[in-house]
């Protein structure tokens, strides 16, 4: 937990090198403690990739491979820091502390609290070093603490998502704790409270076991869904009409590139008129991880003045390039399956990444049947349209603005 300087040198020097060739390689440094030294500098290597600021700071101590693998990366606890502020918050789950240490500047003070001796002693030495010195560490369990405590402006909460043999959990009333069962202390303890759970998680299933939800963030990062946010207050009860008036964000975040984001009701989305094309236009798009989650599908093309290829398709098409949510490409050209029209199409193509929308084979059966590698510029969406008619789009990547 502190190492020794020599300790801290040798990590500092080493800081590059593979942890598994150095694990082997401890008789040779007989004044470091290598098991401490490996700890460490896997902790770094992860850091410099996930949370970049704390890689940037000296002197930061890190846990062992699981907490760095469960822990939030920067990006994404950035994003849940700008949905709060305030005077008051609790972490009652801190973990590593990297969402306590980015929310926590949103707020005059805050509270951290774990109950693991071990990550408590890491955090205490790390937010200082953060210029986070206004975060209370305290070791105790969350729900001892949550009954005693006295309301803040925000409550937050990663419930464990894992079960007692370390099987990764989805369920609500599986993770630890049962934020299900807690609910309405929770909103009584905190005016706001937000709860990171499974992206794998069903959104019908956070509407049916939670009654007090005002928010729903689904975070994606680099088109995969990371998490799934749920904001509660008090004042909200979506007992007598599910989802009506609840906000659906879908946060989009890429490297090097502006976030996408849309915002939306699922009453807006039940309304929305959705035009279907009757051929493939000269631009084809693909929502964003974290559309197809939320199903904003009907909306999108509303929105955006694109038309839906089928309806259960979720690729759109227009003449005109569109600044869409996801992924856009120029059509190269639209091909049925016969043996005539795939030679033509693929002329000149070995390699290709290939999608599947609404179709009845697999990537892999069809990239066996088109004999085609992975990789590649060219971009093929096995798919149907309103017709019934299957077909192969061939695109290319656009930019569109």
């Amino acid at each position: 937990m502190n190492p020794s300087e020599e300790t801290l040198r040798f990590i500092r020097l080493h800081r590059r090198d593979d942890v598994r060739a150095l694990a082997l390689q401890a008789a040779k440094y007989p004044d470091v403690d290598m098991a401490e030294a490996v700890v460490q500098i896997a902790g770094i290597q992860i850091a410099e990739k996930k949370i970049p600021q704390w890689a940037q700071t000296e002197g930061i101590l890190y846990p062992k491979h699981l907490s760095m693998e469960q822990c939030s990366s920067e990006v994404t606890a950035r994003y849940k820091a700008s949905l709060v502020e305030g005077d008051s918050f609790a972490d009652l789950t801190a973990g590593f502390g990297v969402d306590c240490s980015f929310i926590a500047r949103r707020f005059r003070r805050a509270d951290y609290v774990e109950r693991q001796e071990t990550l408590c002693r890491l955090a205490a030495h790390n937010f200082p070093l953060l210029g986070l010195s206004h975060i209370n560490v305290h070791c105790a369990d969350a729900l001892t603490y949550l009954q005693a405590m006295a309301p803040v402006d925000c409550l937050f909460l990663d419930p464990a998502r894992r079960d007692s043999h370390g099987g990764k959990t989805v369920a609500i009333s599986d993770c630890e704790p049962d934020v299900s069962r807690l609910e309405p202390l929770l909103v009584e303890k905190g005016c706001t409270v937000m709860i990171k759970l499974s992206p794998m998680l069903d959104i019908a299933a956070v509407l049916r076991d939670l009654r007090c939800v005002r928010e729903i963030h689904i975070i994606s990062v680099n088109n995969e869904c990371k998490e799934l946010v749920v904001i509660l207050r008090r004042d909200s009860d979506v007992s007598e009409s599910i989802g009506k008036e609840i906000i659906i964000s879908c946060e989009q975040l890429v490297n090097n590139s502006p976030s996408q984001h849309f915002d939306f009701t699922y009453a807006e989305e039940r309304e929305a008129v959705c035009p279907i094309a009757d051929k493939v236009g000269a631009y084809l798009y693909e929502p964003g991880a974290a559309l197809l989650k939320a199903g904003a599908y009907r909306l999108l093309a509303a929105r955006y003045g694109v038309s839906k290829l089928h309806l259960n398709s979720h690729l759109y098409t227009s003449d005109e390039p569109v600044a869409f949510p996801g992924r856009a490409f120029k059509v190269m050209a639209v091909s049925g399956f016969g043996k005539k029209d795939l030679k033509a199409l693929l002329s000149g193509v070995e390699k290709a990444n290939l999608t599947v929308r609404n179709f009845p084979s697999s990537v892999a059966e069809l990239r066996k049947k088109l004999k085609l590698k992975e990789g590649g510029d060219t971009y093929l969406f096995a798919t149907t349209l309103a017709s019934g008619e299957k077909v192969l789009i061939k695109c290319r990547k656009a930019t569109v603005s």
